[in-house]
């Protein structure tokens, strides 16, 4: 899958970005991996809000998987360089979503591959990775960059289910 990167978001992506989100908007589907894009309007706002959470407790790397020949942002991520106890119990350290117009390409499968490959050079060993249960498209996601299935936990706030994967980067081909 040449011809796509994984890269900090900037105002170089400013129109992709807001059709990102408005397609999620639109759609109603969640955005799980885009650290609240949700909540704004603006993709300067949004990235001043990373700026300022990165003094936050759980240090966050955001990122946006472009398809270099349109400059389409077609997926989102985030790395969680550190954990507490949410993060520990249900978010894992990695959170991403593929734009529903873009989905079943393998893009997810890709993007979290090249996300392991920065969390190993972060020094992170194991991983935490997790989605709903039923969600199969992720399931595959991260069964396909090696996963191997830890619990099944019942999140009350949200009355669902969540699958645990660990990823052990120590012993992984990356």
């Amino acid at each position: 899958m040449d011809g796509m990167k994984l890269t900090a978001p900037t105002m170089e992506y400013d129109e992709s970005i807001q059709a990102y989100r408005s397609e999620f908007l639109e759609c109603g589907d969640s955005m799980d991996g885009t650290s609240r894009l949700r909540r704004f309007d603006s993709t300067q706002d949004w990235l001043d809000y990373l700026k300022e959470a990165a003094d936050d407790e759980v240090s966050v790397s955001q990122y946006v998987f472009v398809r270099e020949e349109d400059g389409k942002v077609v997926g989102m991520l985030d790395i969680r360089r550190t954990a507490n106890d949410f993060i520990e119990k249900y978010a894992g350290y990695v959170g991403y979503s593929v734009c529903p117009s873009e989905r079943r390409k393998g893009y997810a499968s890709k993007m979290l591959g090249m996300a392991l490959e920065i969390m190993k050079s972060f020094g992170m060993e194991n991983v935490l990775i997790t989605c709903y249960e039923g969600n199969e498209a992720s399931r595959k996601t991260i069964l396909n960059n090696g996963g191997v299935y830890e619990s099944t936990v019942y999140w009350q706030e949200r009355d669902v289910y969540i699958e645990r994967y660990r990823i052990d980067l120590t012993k992984s081909p990356l």
